[in-house]
């Protein structure tokens, strides 16, 4: 996307490590130095589950990274900040759209201002079978539209499997 700076997309299924493969890699990228974590992710109280996934991501960042909870505006995130990002996750961000359509246009073309590294972690959802409901459905179009748009801009795309990880050819 950008001459000066590349900007990764990496791919996974749930719990397939993609976000640590992430955190490795923008770590590599900043040279050890401040990263900015775009979190699109709430911790709802009422989802335990969810928030212990929040507190373990948390546990795992360097404490001269700096943390900024995203709602609804990535593309605004991404142009507001300077240094390397890793934004974690797509996938929370666009369900937090309503309608499963957030301005991933917008999103492109951030990344493609950017002079500095960023790094993106969403979920791969065209592995699995097709969901068994309408809005399920309609959330995986959209994540898999998504996902195609940023991989057509992106420098690299990481597939990660079972912590392990394919790095995936141009089109």
């Amino acid at each position: 996307m950008s001459e000066n700076a590349p900007v990764i997309l990496v791919l996974g299924g749930v719990r397939s490590g993609k976000s640590a493969v992430a955190e490795s890699l923008i770590a590599d990228l900043s040279g050890g130095g401040p990263v900015t974590y775009l979190a699109t992710g709430r911790a709802d109280l009422a989802d335990t589950e969810f928030a212990q996934r929040i507190a373990d991501h948390r546990s795992r960042r360097p404490r001269h990274w700096t943390t900024v909870e995203v709602d609804g505006d990535l593309a605004a995130a991404v142009d507001g900040t300077s240094g390397p990002v890793l934004v974690d996750s797509v996938t929370t961000w666009m369900s937090a759209d309503p309608t499963f359509e957030p301005d991933v246009a917008a999103l492109v073309a951030a990344l493609a201002r950017r002079r500095e590294p960023v790094v993106l972690v969403s979920d791969e959802v065209g592995f699995g079978g097709y969901p068994a409901t309408d809005i399920g459905g309609r959330f995986a179009d959209a994540l898999g539209r998504c996902n195609q748009d940023l991989a057509d801009g992106a420098d690299r795309v990481l597939l990660v499997v079972a912590g392990r990880t394919l790095e995936l050819p141009p089109r």
